[in-house]
């Protein structure tokens, strides 16, 4: 683990392309200002701990099969296999 002083305005830089700043002090807790690529997923640890629980129990998870549907059963007689071709009137008008 690499450990640095800074000062309130002072910054670090990760990999040229994130940008870590100390914007200021208040008491025991040190507030921080950090600008990465929009692409760069940025998390407290407490966010990302809870991310990769939810993560992990998705994956154990076991999928319910969902029931298989039955197949229509096509029109036997050639009165209902024309009603079945008949568009609805208006079905297409606006």
């Amino acid at each position: 683990m690499l450990i640095l002083s800074r000062k309130p305005g002072e910054s670090i830089v990760i990999d040229g392309r994130i940008t870590v700043k100390i914007m200021r002090l208040e008491g025991d807790m040190v507030k921080l200002g950090i600008d990465a690529p929009i692409n760069v997923p940025v998390h407290r640890q407490e966010v990302y701990d809870e991310i990769q629980k939810n993560n992990q129990e998705a994956l154990n998870q076991t999928v319910a099969k969902l029931p298989q549907l039955k197949a229509k059963s096509k029109p036997t007689s050639p009165k209902a296999a024309a009603a079945a071709k008949t568009p609805l009137p208006y079905a297409n008008q606006r």
